[in-house]
């Protein structure tokens, strides 16, 4: 009841708009998130391009890369925000793989919205299950932290991919992102995942190795309960012949667009056939044997596996560099494992949990 009595106040503190004498069915601090989002970039609290966030006093350090393939532009989008929604306990990761012909416009898009509508969302949860007097603060489920993510988080998702769909400045259509994001509060780490990119989570084994656990779903269309939901809207999924075993996702009548995943934001050509962007949301409490995460796009995970991702990362002697070893790794058995084959764009952020640097943030763009 204390730690959530805290997080209420300093909500109340830094949301100053309420709900109290309006009418509107808008978020009443959506503003006030799109303030704080302002103000942490000020301050150097967020970091959208590769480099380390380390700041003095926190618990986490975080080290990021992101590199463009050989099919154009950098379509991967990626952020890390310190101190999300003016919490001292509290970070935000992302990373944002988009596709086709506006993949990089969607990603950012969805990049930017996201943050600012989950603190609404977020907040809108804590103020609403507290104002309810029949709830027992101490042992109610809607209290419970992971509830409360969970809630607001799917609620985001589907607030987003809506404002996608009616922002007419960016053609969605053919167009859409993947989302994979973190939020570590204390030691409780939220992870919800929409598309194909995925979380490696890297935790001490009892002969002081690191062992690599997967904490998300690579959501692909031939997974079984995948195939059967767009198969029942009249969607089709198969691989073409150049393509053995790379399934993808079809329009009823037509062999378009060919999503190599079931689940995304945009692409609204598609979504009354089975695509979906509903996140599967996971929790883990974080302990002494968890040592970092890594989110990673596919252009990762394709080349590299869990155990591989884990030994690069561990073994890199400076952690800031971190980041950028698995990416460039990645690069190197994309040439090796794929040849004549396009290099995908590769984007990664490893955020180790127990950071004894007590040096002040550090901000390096490349």
């Amino acid at each position: 009841m204390g730690r959530f009595s805290s997080m209420l106040d300093g909500l109340s503190r830094t949301f100053s708009t309420s709900k109290r004498g309006t009418s509107s069915t808008e978020c009443s601090g959506k503003e006030a998130a799109e303030a704080m989002a302002k103000d942490a970039k000020k301050n150097e609290m967020i970091l959208r391009s590769s480099g380390t966030v380390n700041v003095k006093g926190s618990d986490n350090f975080a080290s990021v890369c992101s590199r463009k393939g050989e099919k154009g532009v950098n379509q991967d989008c990626c952020i890390v925000w310190e101190e999300f929604g003016c919490q001292e306990d509290m970070m935000f990761c992302g990373v944002f793989d988009g596709h086709g012909p506006w993949g990089h416009y969607v990603a950012k898009r969805v990049c930017d919205s996201m943050t600012s509508s989950l603190l609404c969302n977020w907040q809108d949860m804590l103020v609403e299950s507290s104002a309810d007097d029949d709830l027992d603060l101490e042992s109610d489920k809607k209290l419970d932290r992971f509830h409360l993510w969970q809630h607001s988080i799917t609620k985001t998702c589907a607030d987003v991919d809506h404002d996608l769909q009616q922002y007419r400045k960016i053609d969605s259509v053919y167009s859409g992102t993947t989302a994979l994001v973190a939020v570590r509060q204390g030691d409780h780490l939220v992870i919800a995942n929409v598309g194909d990119s995925r979380a490696v989570l890297a935790t001490a084994s009892d002969d002081g190795g690191l062992i690599p656990i997967q904490l998300t779903v690579d959501f692909k269309p031939n997974l079984p309960q995948e195939a059967e939901r767009i198969v029942e809207c009249n969607g089709r999924v198969f691989y073409l012949e150049d393509e053995p075993g790379v399934h993808r996702v079809w329009l009823p009548n037509e062999d378009s667009p060919g999503l190599a995943m079931s689940r995304a934001f945009g692409d609204y050509c598609i979504k009354n056939f089975g695509l979906i962007s509903v996140p599967e949301v996971i929790q883990r409490n974080i302990t002494s044997q968890d040592q970092f995460i890594v989110l990673a796009s596919d252009g990762v995970w394709d080349v590299v596996s869990n155990e591989e991702a884990v030994e690069i990362v561990s073994s890199t002697s400076d952690k800031a560099k971190s980041a950028k070893c698995l990416v460039d790794r990645a690069v190197r058995e994309w040439k090796r494992k794929r040849k004549g084959i396009a290099i995908d764009d590769i984007s990664a952020i490893c955020v180790f949990f127990h950071n004894n640097c007590s040096s002040s943030f550090v901000a390096t763009p490349k």
